[in-house]
């Protein structure tokens, strides 16, 4: 079985796209996936399924917007591509303050992306670095002011969830815990 680490975006985020993370759990549960584990409020999971990612995507959006009446972006990596992300952060200074990166995880390559735009977005502050699968941001005076931030998903063009550097090291701990253990 393969270890999945689910991202939703717009969970839980400003009173909208309400989801418990036990109901996220619970309805993990339901589509056939064991050892759930979330993390935080906003949509994150990690788990075992046999199930090819498209279609446990495509399920697991049907079934929230089933039960609570919403379909939030639905966002799968393997534990695998989750390590490598982390593994390839370019903004290594960001260790020191683990909310000063966000990882936009793509739902597919942004190959339209305008980088002049998203060059006149970054403050002299900020730096991003765009691959296929993660748009990384640097903002060290935060992402809350960061027109960058802001904008970057609607000048990707592409859906994106993003988490920061602590979020992401903390999933990629649960992946490497599960996969200790047996399924």
């Amino acid at each position: 079985m393969t270890i999945w680490v689910l991202l939703l975006r717009g969970v839980n985020v400003g009173g909208t796209g309400r989801l418990p993370m036990a109901d996220l759990r619970a309805l993990l549960g339901r589509l056939g996936c064991t050892q759930v584990e979330t993390y935080i409020q906003s949509g994150n999971a990690v788990f075992r399924s046999d199930r090819a990612a498209g279609d446990l995507a495509a399920a697991v959006g049907a079934a929230i917007a089933a039960e609570l009446g919403f379909r939030p972006a639905v966002i799968l990596r393997e534990a695998g591509q989750i390590a490598a992300a982390l593994a390839a952060n370019p903004f290594p200074q960001g260790a020191e303050n683990p909310k000063s990166v966000h990882f936009f995880f793509l739902a597919e390559p942004a190959r339209g992306a305008d980088i002049g735009a998203l060059d006149a977005l970054a403050a002299r502050s900020e730096a991003f670095h765009l691959t296929d699968a993660v748009f990384y941001l640097f903002a060290p005076e935060g992402v809350g002011h960061s027109a960058l931030a802001d904008r970057a998903p609607r000048v990707l063009g592409v859906p994106v969830t993003a988490r920061n550097l602590r979020t992401v090291a903390a999933l990629d701990d649960m992946a490497r815990r599960l996969a200790a253990t047996e399924a």
